[in-house]
């Protein structure tokens, strides 16, 4: 059975001296930063040691995306803040984890915070992560919960290739590219969560036990969370979809439209498994009820050829002078077992042609 690994140890914030201050359980204090900087004609990608290394190519002509891996370094969060003139709540919002999809619309550069998730197939594990992306004029930069993979290998292998349109569009673009990338991953774990459904419903038709109820609830419980985190998607691409601002150009307006519908799909079909989950309860309750009432009808057979019997066997053992059939010596192989057997065998005939065994 799929677990589902929900971050529910959600960092608490708080602004001391205009930094910004990441709490929790526990800190994850490793950080990587990668750089992409492209044009059409020329390509370069750099795994940076110190965040500032990045900060000259604000002021180029090429686009540049800028990765960095792990959000409980605050010090790095801080400097991008102040050379790209971020927002305090803005920077707050990317070192809490744990929160709604949303995105938020400032004058120079647009905030997009997004779920990522991952299917860990060896584990059964749907991981999730937060992705904060700052989209500016020229640059997007993302913030990675952790590090250690995404989803965004098919955006850089276009990068470094050529190929497609990416390198002859903007910043909006590559933004869309990675919104793009982590809605259809969508579908690759709710594949995975479809699958384990249509397991479920089987073995709740083979052997409905108490085992596989709890299974049940398990990811009754699994499929709200993913819901929660799906969800918000659609209000956060139709927004960037709406928004006024210069920095969405009406060229990529057309493919967020794209994912907008994919969004739809994935909502859809969420709700497709939540149902089918409602329903594999009931087939569960249906089930242990069938059972029950399979048990009952064996019971209630065996107890209604007795009653006639017990009665026969209560008559031969009254304890009477007078009773001349005890005194014969063949009535006890004969008399009393042949009416034992006959009426045993004439009531499970009955049964049988009523249809009741």
């Amino acid at each position: 059975m799929w677990r589902l690994f929900n971050r529910k140890r959600m960092r608490r914030k708080r602004m001391v001296q205009d930094r910004v201050v990441a709490e929790g359980a526990k800190r994850q204090t490793e950080s990587r930063i990668t750089l992409m900087d492209y044009d059409v004609q020329q390509y370069q990608e750099k795994v940076l040691n110190d965040v500032q290394e990045a900060f000259p190519f604000k002021d180029t002509s090429s686009v540049t995306w800028i990765n960095i891996d792990g959000v409980h370094r605050t010090d790095i969060v801080e400097s991008v803040g102040k050379h790209f003139n971020l927002h305090p709540l803005v920077l707050e919002d990317i070192v809490i984890v744990g929160q709604r999809p949303k995105t938020e619309d400032f004058e120079d550069h647009i905030f997009v915070l997004v779920k990522m998730l991952r299917y860990n197939a060896k584990e059964h594990i749907v991981l999730f992560e937060q992705i904060s992306l700052i989209v500016g004029s020229n640059y997007v930069i993302s913030f990675q919960e952790t590090v250690g993979g995404d989803v965004f290998d098919g955006v850089r292998n276009r990068i470094r290739t050529g190929k497609g349109r990416i390198r002859k569009m903007g910043a909006d673009y590559l933004a869309y590219a990675l919104i793009d990338a982590i809605v259809d991953n969508y579908f690759v774990v709710l594949e995975q969560v479809g699958e384990r459904v249509e397991e479920l419903e089987e073995a709740i038709v083979t052997d409905p036990d108490q085992h596989i109820a709890n299974y049940v609830h398990s990811l009754k419980r699994e499929i709200a969370v993913l819901r929660k985190s799906v969800w918000p998607m659609r209000e956060v691409v139709a927004t960037l979809q709406r928004t006024e601002n210069d920095l969405i150009q009406e060229s990529t307006r057309i493919f967020l439209r794209d994912v907008y519908d994919h969004t739809i799909q994935t909502v859809d079909t969420m709700e497709v498994y939540r149902d089918m989950v409602a329903g594999i309860m009931d087939l569960y309750l249906s089930s242990l009820s069938h059972k029950m009432n399979s048990a009952m009808k064996v019971l209630t057979v065996i107890a209604t050829i007795f009653m006639p019997l017990g009665f026969i066997a209560s008559v031969f053992g009254m304890n009477f002078e007078n009773f001349p059939e005890i005194h014969m010596d063949w009535m006890y192989p004969f008399g009393f077992w042949t009416i034992i057997l006959l009426v045993s065998g004439t009531m499970l005939f009955l049964f049988k042609i009523n249809k009741w065994i």
